[in-house]
């Protein structure tokens, strides 16, 4: 059975996001963006949902390419584009870059995919990872909470039917005050 492991950045007051889908609040150190990159290169498959596939496909595809990249950008670009994806939307209907698109449901083709052997997969997205903790198939959540307030927006949590009880497996501070908590699903 594979790992799925569900991690972002948010703020301190808990939002993966600002109100209008702002994300520019999360600019991470170099550091930072190389724990990252350690992260994704560990994992066989990458799920979102609509949102998170337009902002990553947006960027990272022709990242590499750009005269500014360093060099963790340039091998996260390549990587992004190696790992296999699954994009969970009912309303966009071409994916490109080693994707498949899925337009059913999201919950039970992620119990399909965890039911596999090999690699950890990430879920990405807080809409598509709350389904995924209500149905209890979050193994791990990585949390790096960047020292900003936004007052709304996307939360990382979503609304849960019942307790997720977690143990706590590492924690870690990066430059600019920025905290990384990772918690394993208690079972």
């Amino acid at each position: 059975m594979r790992k799925l492991i569900y991690g972002m950045n948010l703020t301190l007051d808990g939002y993966v996001a600002a109100p209008g889908d702002d994300i520019g609040w999360g600019v991470p150190s170099d550091e930072l963006f190389q724990w990252w990159l350690d992260q994704e290169l560990a994992i066989g498959l990458l799920m979102y949902g609509r949102k998170l596939w337009e902002g990553m496909s947006s960027r990272w595809p022709t990242r590499d390419q750009q005269p500014d990249a360093t060099p963790a950008q340039i091998e996260y670009a390549r990587n992004w584009r190696d790992t296999p994806k699954v994009v969970f939307s009912s309303t966009i209907d071409k994916v490109d870059w080693n994707t498949r698109l899925v337009t059913g449901d999201a919950v039970a083709e992620i119990t399909r995919l965890k039911a596999d052997d090999g690699e950890p997969m990430r879920v990405a997205g807080a809409t598509l990872a709350g389904a995924a903790m209500r149905a209890g198939l979050v193994d791990e959540y990585e949390i790096v909470t960047h020292p900003v307030l936004v007052g709304g927006g996307s939360p990382f949590f979503t609304a849960l039917d019942s307790w997720v009880n977690l143990n706590l497996v590492e924690t870690r501070t990066f430059p600019g005050g920025v905290v990384l908590t990772r918690y394993e699903t208690r079972r």
